[in-house]
């Protein structure tokens, strides 16, 4: 089931670009990034629905510390990301921030000990 969410994954970020390319003209980048992350604060909505705000209790130290500084890092590519595509095209920021794709794999390898396998290069 992972490949289904996975491809949902790539095909909801080629639009949102697109989107946030059009939503963004005319109003300032760091308003328009604010307003997408109350958009996306609705997501504690799925938590209620499936019942899982009862596991935060059960969540380490480790976990929360990574899991804001995550959140950290999310917000400032999104400023980022959005005076990018401001100022700039589609054709050039995207390729740009898709970079970290390849640098994720990267940092992966290295950080984490993980494998490079053909199905991890070709996906």
């Amino acid at each position: 089931m992972w490949i289904v969410f996975a491809i949902l994954s790539f095909l909801f970020a080629t639009i949102t670009s697109i989107l946030a390319n059009i939503g963004i003209e005319g109003i300032d980048s760091n308003l328009a990034t604010a307003i997408r992350t109350v958009v996306v604060i609705m997501t504690w909505g799925m938590v209620f629905i499936t019942n899982a705000q009862n596991s935060l209790n059960t969540i380490g130290k480790k976990s929360w510390i990574f899991l804001i500084l995550s959140g950290i890092a999310t917000g400032l590519s999104w400023l980022c990301y959005y005076k990018a595509l401001k100022d700039g095209t589609i054709f050039v920021v995207v390729p740009i921030d898709k970079l970290s794709i390849v640098i994720a794999m990267v940092f992966a390898a290295i950080f984490l000990h993980e494998q490079f396998t053909a199905k991890s290069i070709i996906g």
